[in-house]
């Protein structure tokens, strides 16, 4: 399986990634419409969900082309972060996220904890192993148990699960455009074809 260095992407694979595609892409091949659309969670904005598991070797693979393609991300463009919850060490891993979020601390453990678990080969995947982890940016492990299992906790989680429920998805990474369409893959591609259909929508086809 191929995996990026997230720190260490070569300007060529950079470029490849992002360059611009003259042919359409067509749905049943490039991307998937999806039967029962989801409402978006900004209205008047164009939302992109992505839903990942961080021990997903594919998830980290795609994650240095969505970190380039956030650079970038236009004004009526909604980004968000959804962790998959489809099985139980998955659920583990989207609560540590949830926690991570509400205390603050997501965005700068979010790369770091990929390249924990890709690069080091660290099995950070349950409650325990995150509790450490995430107590390097001054949570106590206390802290982090204490919400892990609660409420607003668990509501996130499930939300994530009805989603992915909506959008029929059975596996990650799977990047949700609008509620309409669902790309998948780990290349450079991917954020071609979530720029594709961000300008079909803007045209209301």
């Amino acid at each position: 399986m191929k995996k990026f260095i997230l720190g260490g992407m070569t300007a060529i694979a950079l470029a490849c990634s992002m360059q611009v595609m003259a042919a359409d892409f067509v749905a049943g091949k490039d991307y998937t419409v999806v039967q029962n659309p989801g409402k978006v969670e900004v209205p008047g904005k164009i939302e992109v969900r992505e839903f990942f598991w961080y021990g997903c070797g594919h998830c980290y693979s795609l994650e240095p082309y969505m970190q380039t393609w956030l650079k970038t991300l236009p004004k009526d463009v909604s980004f968000i972060r959804t962790p998959a919850a489809m099985n139980k060490t998955w659920e583990q891993g989207a609560r540590g996220y949830y926690v991570s979020e509400a205390l603050g601390i997501r965005k700068k453990a979010h790369v770091v904890l990929f390249e924990e678990i890709h690069k080091n080969n660290k099995p950070i995947f349950d409650q325990a192993a995150q509790a450490k982890f995430y107590s390097r940016y001054g949570v106590s492990e206390q802290k982090f148990n204490t919400m892990f299992n609660s409420f607003p906790i668990s509501a996130k989680v499930a939300e994530s699960n009805k989603l992915a429920q909506q959008y029929q998805l059975t596996g990650v990474p799977a990047v949700v455009v609008n509620g309409k369409y669902v790309v998948q893959g780990d290349a450079g591609k991917v954020p071609q074809v979530i720029n594709f259909l961000i300008e079909k929508e803007r045209k209301g086809n």
